[in-house]
């Protein structure tokens, strides 16, 4: 049985984001494994920092997973860390680099492990768009090719940073069988123990189907991705 994941909007490891005490307690978890993969270009140093300072003020210790390039990705050291994990969190703000560093490789392979036995499996920003397919091409609103763990999911993180004309786009371009979910920062989706989705953090998400204003009831279950 997979555990919780929890999308989540961005500004993550801030006040409001109370949803990550619950994942914790629900894991069990007292060491929380980042892969900071998406802000491999943009101090990712800052994004850790930020993290462990957090995540101690919840009682949790962070083990930093330096998966940044591909290479990282196929490091034992790394695949070890990420097997052992029960909370594992993904951040970032270029989910194209996310995707192409963790696309089929042995440290995507052990998240995927470790979330089918029981781990909490968190995205924040890229973190949340990279997990979904399609995700959303933040750099024109476009659909492209996800890592899958939710298929039929797709989401706008950060979406309170949009212009409306580029959200609208999105809307417009998505597929009709795909639920787009607009989700402000310091907002999350979290599964439900006996499967649906709640909503939490300080924003409202919106969600859409083809083209009409939708409930969180019709998002997707996720799925071991294979």
């Amino acid at each position: 049985m997979t555990g919780p994941l929890a999308l989540v909007g961005g500004d993550e490891f801030a006040p409001g984001c109370d949803f990550d005490a619950e994942l914790l307690a629900a894991a069990g978890a007292t060491e929380v494994a980042l892969l900071a993969t998406g802000s491999a270009y943009e101090n990712p140093g800052k994004v850790v920092r930020a993290a462990r300072a957090w995540f101690a003020e919840l009682g949790a210790e962070l083990i930093e997973v330096p998966v940044y390039t591909r290479p990282d990705a196929m490091v034992a050291e790394h695949v070890d860390a990420v097997a052992a994990a029960r909370m594992i969190y993904l951040t970032g703000t270029s989910p194209m680099h996310m995707r192409s560093v963790l696309k089929d490789t042995p440290v995507f392979d052990a998240l995927c492990r470790s979330w089918g036995d029981g781990a909490v499996l968190a995205g924040s920003g890229a973190g949340a768009d990279v997990l979904c397919d399609p995700m959303v091409d933040t750099r024109g609103g476009a659909f492209t090719v996800g890592l899958g763990v939710v298929p039929r999911l797709a989401v706008v993180a950060r979406s309170n940073t949009w212009s409306p004309d580029k959200v609208r786009r999105t809307v417009e371009l998505a597929p009709p069988d795909v639920v787009l979910v607009e989700l402000p920062e310091r907002t999350a989706v979290v599964t439900e123990p006996g499967g649906g989705w709640r909503a939490s953090g300080v924003g409202t998400p919106v969600v859409h189907v083809a083209g009409r204003a939708a409930t969180l009831a019709e998002l997707p279950r996720p799925r071991v991705a294979t």
